[in-house]
């Protein structure tokens, strides 16, 4: 439920938000840049001036949307491309869990000073208003306790608050019903915590301890959200785990997608489209490199049948593929946008990158997936809970088993009525607009505030 807000008036929200100074930060990767674009877009065009803070491999992306980009100078640029450049010790970790900590170490936790570092430097020429950060951004805590700037944070994967409902997020497991289920996961809660994410968490509080933050010990997946104004969730609460205790300042705002120009163009068509009677459609995203996880073993899986594969590879070996599957019933290429084949699919295969698996949800697409790591087990693990498709629960796909459980989404109703119904749940919601609302309402709740403040030597945020 989206209950921060009551009913709005259009003008009323569009008002309040002219000419205010909005800073949009992210983390330097494609899944936590991309869904916020078409927020940033749309806050500009109701009068905002929109800034962005991040990396500068985004440089080109937001000179082509119209948005003034500020760097990172004092925060290191860690991306897909450079992390073992940056860190060659992380080529020598063995484990997931070793890595995954090791990551959330020093990839994400250690940069937030340096975040916010560079907004403090920002802020002497561009006096923000409010900060949009997508829920990773480390910095969170620091904006709201050393900046008292008011945060809207953008959740770009699946909730990670901890729950009492629910397993220890991160580990791709499913709710578990009765009294056993539950005292399992009041286990496995305590257990990750104190030896899966106990040292990241003990780095954070450190950290903060520094900067005079207060933490509570909480975990950091639950402080970047308590430590948030409010957190907007990509998605829709058919597509989450139910919960007793959600807290008040979470709410759902539809599928994030980013931007599309809207711009007259000749669409991407192939004759084949309408020749063969089963299409699916089969992606990795543009950050694994590796063609042999899921391209190699679909397009093995169907080459010479009657089953039309399109497979986009995100500019990895696609000449190499290409000779390699010369077979008329293959189609492989760089990139083709989605909104042009999705329509003519009949299923979806992915690694489960959020963004993709929101688009295939829109365009009713029954998913098959195949990914684990970068929390892709958590959204696959939702797929499989709420029959949108099946979870094949591994980074290496056997061609034969993506090929049975393609056979067996199409051909099980199920599956399809399932993705129909949330797609129209789906559509129920308008991203930007509610968006804006949320950041009004704060704004001029804020401005209240700040008012009384004066007098008063009060904080708000």
């Amino acid at each position: 439920m989206n209950t921060f807000l009551g009913p709005r008036n259009n003008h009323v929200f569009t008002e309040a938000l002219m000419g205010k100074k909005i800073l949009f930060a992210s983390f330097p990767a494609d899944g936590h840049f991309n869904p916020l674009t078409g927020l940033a877009v749309y806050l500009k065009n109701t009068g905002c001036d929109v800034r962005w803070y991040t990396a500068s491999i985004y440089s080109t992306k937001l000179e082509k949307l119209g948005i003034h980009h500020y760097t990172f100078k004092k925060a290191v640029e860690v991306t897909g491309d450079n992390i073992e450049t940056v860190f060659p010790e992380r080529a020598k970790i063995k484990g997931v869990v070793k890595k995954l900590k090791f990551d959330m170490i020093n990839v994400f936790i250690l940069r937030g000073p340096e975040y916010y570092a560079d907004l403090m430097e920002i802020q002497k020429t561009f006096d923000f208003d409010l900060v949009i950060a997508d829920c990773a951004f480390s910095a969170i805590p620091f904006l709201k306790d050393r900046m008292h700037i008011p945060v809207v944070s953008i959740g770009v994967f699946p909730l990670t608050e901890t729950s009492r409902d629910l397993p220890p997020s991160g580990l791709g497991m499913v709710p578990s019903g009765g009294l056993f289920g539950r005292a399992k996961q009041a286990l496995l809660r305590a257990l990750t915590r104190k030896f899966i994410f106990g040292e990241p968490n003990r780095v954070m509080w450190q950290l903060l301890d520094k900067y005079n933050i207060p933490h509570n010990r909480e975990s950091i997946f639950d402080m970047l959200i308590t430590k948030s104004t409010i957190m907007l969730q990509s998605g829709t609460p058919g597509f989450e785990y139910t919960r007793s205790d959600l807290s008040s300042n979470i709410h759902y705002v539809g599928a994030l997608l980013p931007h599309s120009s809207g711009k007259k163009r000749i669409p991407w068509f192939d004759a084949r489209l309408t020749q063969y009677e089963k299409i699916v459609l089969v992606t990795q995203g543009t950050v694994e490199k590796d063609a042999e996880k899921i391209l190699v073993p679909a397009l093995e899986a169907f080459k010479n049948t009657d089953t039309l594969v399109i497979a986009t590879t995100g500019g990895s070996k696609t000449q190499e593929l290409k000779k390699r599957y010369s077979h008329r019933n293959l189609i492989i290429e760089d990139f083709i946008p989605f909104g042009d084949v999705m329509p003519y699919a009949d299923a979806y295969i992915t690694n489960g990158g959020y963004g993709g698996v929101m688009l295939g949800i829109e365009n009713e697409l029954p998913l098959v997936v195949a990914g684990i790591h970068e929390g892709k087990n958590e959204i696959n693990a939702r797929i499989g809970y709420f029959e949108l498709g099946i979870n094949l629960g591994t980074e290496t796909p056997k061609p034969a088993q993506l090929k049975k459980a393609i056979e067996q989404v199409i051909s099980d109703t199920k599956y399809k009525e399932n993705v129909m119904r949330l797609a129209k749940e789906f559509s129920t919601y308008n991203p930007g607009e509610l968006t804006a609302q949320y950041v009004a309402e704060i704004l001029q709740k804020a401005g209240r505030f700040y008012f009384a403040g004066v007098e008063q030597g009060e904080k708000i945020y």
